[in-house]
């Protein structure tokens, strides 16, 4: 073997031999800066929204009872419930507002009382129907509720509940509840880390829960001669993140 193939062999082998070192380097380093296998730090924060809602929600019924001819009874129940529809777009109610959410009938008996001794009772005789009808009504106009909650009664219905006060679109309340939620978790993971001694490392999960519970009001309608006061006060949107980072060494 001549000199120049054995300075060209001892160069390979020098730059062969500096390759693995530095890539020895690299991967101790690697290992000091890398999670703990295993090891996850987890932290929780919470942020809540003040918010006014802009939407009511009630359920107005029509209820119709009386004997076996149940078509009358439907038509009966029908007009009352295209009567209260006809009231609500009067008063600026939207179609898409309007939905009927129950329709239901049901038969009525008459059950055997007395008897004398050793008789036998009879099984039950059907005298009758009820059909009810449940609407659920969207108001926008907080400035109509009391009216369209009165206006109900008068135009058929027998009974107006569950008032409830929302959000018709919780979205942008959440996502600002959730950043700021989110801001609190980060800052609070740094603060335990540094007081814990260790360092944060990637961000492995975040989980979020939203909350935004609609108040129900108690309103017997059908026992109110004039319109209450409603006020819809405001809501409180919140949410819970949980973020969780690995451990670094």
């Amino acid at each position: 073997m001549n000199a120049k193939i054995k300075d060209i062999l001892g160069l390979a082998l020098i730059v062969l031999a500096l390759a693995v070192a530095g890539s020895a380097v690299y991967f101790v380093r690697s290992y000091e800066n890398s999670s703990l296998p295993g090891s996850v730090f987890a932290v929780s924060a919470d942020a809540k929204v003040v918010v006014k809602p802009d939407v009511a929600q009630v359920t107005a019924s029509v209820i119709t009872q009386g004997g076996k001819n149940l078509g009358d009874l439907q038509n009966q129940n029908s007009d009352s419930a295209n009567k209260m529809i006809d009231f609500l777009k009067s008063e600026g109610v939207s179609e898409n507002d309007i939905k009927t959410s129950s329709y239901q009938i049901e038969p009525r008996y008459q059950y055997c009382s007395s008897l004398s001794a050793g008789a036998v009772c009879p099984p039950p005789a059907i005298v009758g129907y009820t059909v009810s009808q449940d609407l659920t009504v969207k108001i926008r106009d907080f400035s109509k509720t009391s009216s369209i909650l009165s206006g109900l009664v008068k135009n058929g219905a027998n009974s107006v509940s569950q008032l409830s006060f929302s959000l018709d679109d919780p979205t942008a309340s959440e996502d600002e509840a959730r950043t700021q939620a989110i801001t609190k978790a980060e800052a609070k993971a740094l603060k335990m880390a540094q007081e814990a001694g260790f360092r944060l490392g990637s961000l492995v999960s975040i989980d979020a829960e939203n909350s935004t519970p609609n108040p129900i009001m108690p309103y017997a309608a059908a026992l109110q001669s004039a319109g209450p006061n409603i006020e819809p006060g405001s809501q409180t949107v919140s949410v819970t993140v949980t973020l969780k980072y690995g451990i670094i060494r």
